[in-house]
């Protein structure tokens, strides 16, 4: 179904894109893995930023049983985190990082699923088709200023307006640091 805009196919496709940067990065090694990786962590900081300050909030107020239902969903996020934030420390090429890599990856695509046919599936019957339109808009903004790097403890609509801009400032400035110095490296390493 073409729905241009539509919050649940915005968050459908970021769920896909999630998925291929998980085997990108267990398809390659060094340098092109540690490039996948932070493709990846990107991606999901600001996903799930986003639906931590959008969608959860609405799917809580507007979904029957959404406050559970949501509370599960925060707590395999905060997990994920957590994960990723360790995972950011170790040598992608090590055991230890594709052994946790692959547990993160197993979870977080059980939480995407679970999110789809949960919480999303329910915004779709519950939302009409300009409530979803806006709530895509919506989550596009808090993309656009979200943090780039996992903050786990941020997981609440009210954590993510205090702690996530200066986080995302701290993390884009970071960002653009790197970026800087790998294009100055020729090993590309920073």
């Amino acid at each position: 179904m073409d729905r241009p805009g539509d919050v649940v196919e915005l968050l459908k496709g970021q769920h896909e894109r999630i998925r291929e940067l998980f085997d990108e990065v267990l398809a390659h090694t060094g340098e092109e893995r540690r490039h996948c990786f932070r493709l990846l962590v990107h991606l999901l900081a600001v996903h799930e930023t986003a639906e931590e300050e959008i969608v959860h909030p609405y799917a809580e107020r507007h979904l029957e049983g959404g406050e559970p239902l949501v509370a599960d969903r925060l707590k395999e996020e905060e997990e994920a985190k957590r994960t990723l934030k360790h995972l950011e420390g170790l040598d992608p090429d090590a055991a230890e990082f594709v052994e946790e890599f692959c547990a993160l990856r197993a979870a977080v695509l059980t939480h995407a699923e679970t999110e789809e046919r949960q919480e999303f599936a329910r915004l779709e019957q519950a939302g009409d088709a300009e409530t979803l339109r806006l709530l895509g808009k919506a989550v596009r903004a808090a993309e656009a200023l979200a943090p780039t790097r996992p903050h786990p403890g941020t997981e609440s609509a009210v954590k993510n307006a205090v702690l996530g801009p200066p986080a995302a400032v701290a993390d884009r400035t970071r960002d653009a640091v790197r970026s800087v110095f790998r294009a100055a490296r020729p090993d590309g390493k920073v």
